[in-house]
């Protein structure tokens, strides 16, 4: 075994990337680097080399970073280990801590860091030897508490990372993604005033979204001052921090600290956030500006990600919509049908005190509801005369159809839902499941009124379309047996709307 540790590293980690970059990173440096893709390699290492420090992921198959923490304890207890991971959390921190682990590094981690780390961890371990040795036990139980101190700073540390992590996590859309922006920097930072702009790259303009301040409305303009301030922030691609900010004519007087921090997606400058502090004695330092980057650069991945799922999203529909399309205009006398169902199903459902997002599924569904008639031969579906029973069983067909061309896409459960079900009956002699009373999905007893009241006031190629009188007529009887009476009698109280 070799007996000499000094400068000798040892880097554990499943991906071959990261232990590449670290080895040539360090020999570079002029250490000495060992690198494994496991613990169970780690350990063969430890066994035949003297090691000074070892980097490991938390997170490998065969035997995990916690793992290895242990295993090395009962080789070299002696032998400081770093752990490396994506995903901090207090819980994860208190039990590496247990197992002799003396720094926590979160990924992604820069090498200089790595380096910095290793230096700080050498010169630490020697200085506490020594101080084993020649220190009496007062000093010592000092420096414990020193370490304990420095330790608890870190858990904090680790625990506000997560925090910024999971609020960002459970945005849905743009606007709450800048009121995160926010309430994050206000709370993490400690500032008096947050405010998020989104800047316009055409004619360097910065548009106010959200602020933290009772006054703001979304309008304010900036002085020219702050323009040519948050301009040069933008050049030089980089937070800006003005510590004392009375210090700087391009700021408000009563501007006491005040940082601006670019928000970039794929090297972009989507936006600015800044914080300003306007009483106290706190002043704005290294570590705020270290939580303020770290908040936009989880906003911009949170911006990002809502984009693509938004174009995803959008796409679908489109593609959907024209299916439908496509189909109505096989037959001329169903065009528009599925739009005027889906805006009558909407009105009956307003009128029924339904909540935005039911409505915003009943236009979705109403719009798609015979998506499933695609799969139905053209000499059935434009039958000019009544169909035979085997030809009405293919057409009962279409909802089930329907449903799984939507369920397929796995967004919409409850709209696949109300399109299977918008051809069933009250009293549960409908298809395809012969549901019956309130056993049927609530919207597909809205969608079957209106699906049937269109169909019954349209022109189709077996007959002429019927009065409108004599349509509410027959929908009325139908209260009870085919339709839900309570929305007939919404629908009935509504109809001369439509």
């Amino acid at each position: 075994m070799t007996n000499n540790a000094k400068d000798t590293i040892l880097v554990v980690d499943d991906e071959e990337g990261i232990l590449d970059v670290s080895e040539e990173y360090f020999e570079r440096k002029g250490y000495d680097v060992y690198t494994a893709r496991n613990g169970i390699e780690a350990i063969e290492i430890i066994k035949q080399v003297k090691i000074g420090c070892c980097f490991t992921d938390i997170n490998m198959p065969e035997m995990d970073g916690l793992e290895l923490a242990e295993r090395i304890r009962g080789i070299d207890n002696t032998l400081p280990i770093v752990i490396m991971t994506g995903y901090p959390s207090l819980d994860n921190t208190i039990r590496t801590l247990k197992n002799g682990v003396v720094d926590f590094l979160v990924k992604p981690v820069n090498l200089e860091q790595m380096e910095l780390s290793y230096k700080r961890i050498i010169r630490e371990r020697g200085l506490f030897v020594e101080n084993l040795i020649l220190r009496e036990e007062v000093e010592r139980q000092e420096r414990l508490n020193a370490l304990n101190n420095q330790l608890l700073v870190r858990i904090d540390e680790v625990n506000t990372l997560n925090r910024i992590m999971e609020d960002f996590s459970s945005t849905a859309s743009s606007d709450e993604i800048f009121n995160t922006v926010v309430a994050l920097g206000r709370e993490v930072v400690t500032a008096d005033q947050v405010t998020f702009y989104t800047y316009t790259e055409q004619d360097s303009s910065f548009f106010p979204m959200a602020g933290s301040d009772d006054a703001f409305q979304g309008n304010t303009a900036l002085s020219p001052g702050e323009k040519a301030f948050f301009t040069g922030v933008v050049k030089d691609n980089k937070a800006c921090l003005v510590a004392r900010a009375r210090d700087n004519e391009l700021l408000a007087r009563n501007v006491l600290s005040f940082m601006a921090v670019p928000l970039k997606i794929r090297e972009k400058t989507f936006g600015m956030v800044t914080a300003s502090i306007f009483a106290g004695e706190r002043r704005f330092g290294d570590k705020d500006i270290y939580y303020m980057n770290f908040i936009t650069q989880k906003a911009a991945s949170a911006i990002e990600s809502i984009a693509l799922y938004e174009n995803i999203y959008d796409n679908l529909f489109s593609t959907l919509y024209a299916f439908v399309a496509a189909l109505e205009a096989r037959d001329p006398y169903t065009m528009k049908h599925s739009e005027r169902v889906a805006e009558i199903a909407h009105t009956i459902g307003q009128e029924m005190g339904c909540e935005e997002e039911e409505l915003s599924i009943l236009k979705f569904a109403g719009r798609l509801h015979d998506i499933g008639k695609i799969g139905i031969r053209d000499d059935i579906l434009l039958k000019p005369g009544r169909l035979t029973p085997d030809e009405y069983e293919k057409i009962k067909e279409h909802p089930a159809i329907g449903a799984d061309i939507v369920g397929k896409l796995g967004l919409w459960d409850r709209e696949q839902e109300i399109i299977r079900h918008h051809h069933e009956r009250y009293d549960g002699t409908g298809y395809p499941d012969g549901l019956s009373g309130l056993t049927i999905p609530k919207l597909s007893r809205i969608l079957s009124v209106a699906d049937v009241f269109d169909a019954m006031a349209s022109d189709r190629s077996y007959r002429r379309r019927m009065e409108k009188s004599k349509v509410l007529s027959t929908i009325e009887k139908a209260g009870g047996t085919q339709f839900d009476p309570g929305v007939v009698t919404v629908f009935l109280g509504i109809a001369d709307k439509i």
